[in-house]
């Protein structure tokens, strides 16, 4: 049967949104009645969308958020910590990365500095791009390693190829960094 033809082609140039998307179509019987043009884009939504997920999952993996589920939806501007929800809201927007600017969060220790760059972390991977957090006192230990073991001009290229570079400074400081 053709069909099975092209579900193997489909699965063998990595296009498995649009296989799947293709075996649920079989099991609809009034999708016959839609035009080709809109049977053929559903398949493509659904490619798109399933690309769109792995590359997110990837890149939050990458990150190593220390909060991985932190969100900007979880944020709660109703405690007295001093969040202006609308700055909050425009960093969420991720101009800022896209500017090349440093934004630093201060605050006292238990105010939720590290959830905020977290939420922001997830927030730029939501959209596209790539993120890395560090401890301060981690990564200058890696820089240290990697001195050592003549990997420095590696790690520099890895971290320089970071669109967000999320740097939590110890408890104690009261800030948290971030550098595009």
């Amino acid at each position: 049967m053709l069909i099975e033809q092209t579900l193997t082609r489909l699965h063998e140039l990595s296009l498995t949104g649009m296989a799947a998307a293709l075996e649920e179509q079989r099991g609809v019987p009034d999708i016959q009645d839609l035009p080709f043009e809109d049977r053929f884009a559903l398949l493509l939504e659904r490619e798109t969308t399933v690309r769109e997920n792995r590359r997110r999952t990837r890149l939050l993996r990458q990150a190593k958020l220390r909060l991985p589920s932190a969100t900007i939806e979880e944020l709660d501007f109703r405690s007295p910590r001093g969040l202006d929800k609308s700055v909050v809201l425009r960093l969420a927007g991720c101009d800022w990365i896209h500017s090349h600017q440093v934004t630093l969060l201060t605050g006292a220790t238990g105010t939720g500095k590290t959830f905020l760059a977290c939420a922001l972390g997830y927030n730029a991977c939501r959209h596209g791009l790539s993120v890395r957090y560090f401890r301060l006192s981690r990564l200058l230990d890696e820089m240290r390693l990697a001195r050592a073991d003549g990997t420095y001009p590696r790690l520099l290229n890895r971290l320089l190829k970071t669109t967000l570079l999320i740097i939590d400074s110890c408890a104690a400081s009261g800030y948290v960094e971030m550098h595009v």
